[in-house]
């Protein structure tokens, strides 16, 4: 992976998904809350808004890979309808935290690789040593490779492109990028 721009910053993010989607999906990007939500467009705000956490560059790939799972249906709803259980899930409702999270996991390993940043992978549960499992990091894996061989959902694709494009020209994703 060879870097050509280095710039890992919310603000650089912002600018780059905002140039990318603010017209074609009426959606942007948003910077710095306590904690990430999606809101769609109102009355009050014409466009529907990702926002993501702190200024966390992951923060902010993990909530636009939602985003790219969700479809044209889900991205009426605030947080896309989603059931959001804050930390102290039990080991069952890990498990099932764990399904939902395969997808846009994947996808934001990919957003990750395709900006040359470090993916770690999320169990959001700081209850359980906020260690995801194997078998979980292995669905993600599996997804992945999914993505690659079948293709990925069509602004997830965009996105990586954008990425790649702004973070490391000339760059093609491979396979060999995802490892365990």
């Amino acid at each position: 992976m060879t870097q050509t721009n280095t710039s890992h910053t919310p603000d650089q993010l912002v600018k780059l998904f905002n140039q990318t989607f603010i017209d074609s999906e009426n959606t942007e990007l948003v910077c710095c809350q306590d904690e990430p939500v999606y809101l769609p467009a109102n009355d009050e705000y014409p466009h529907h808004r990702i926002i993501f956490a702190h200024g966390f560059f992951a923060s902010a790939l993990h909530e636009i890979a939602h985003w790219c799972v969700a479809g044209k249906q889900r991205r009426l709803l605030e947080d896309f309808g989603y059931w959001y259980e804050p930390d102290g899930r039990s080991a069952e409702r890990q498990a099932e935290f764990e399904k939902v999270e395969v997808k846009p996991q994947a996808l934001e390993w990919i957003f990750s690789v395709s900006a040359g940043y470090q993916f770690h992978f999320s169990a959001d549960n700081l209850a359980l040593d906020n260690q995801p499992s194997t078998s979980f990091k292995q669905a993600v894996l599996a997804q992945v490779h999914h993505y690659l061989s079948k293709g990925m959902p069509k602004n997830a694709q965009q996105w990586s492109e954008a990425l790649i494009n702004h973070y490391q020209r000339n760059y093609r994703l491979s396979i060999q990028d995802f490892l365990l």
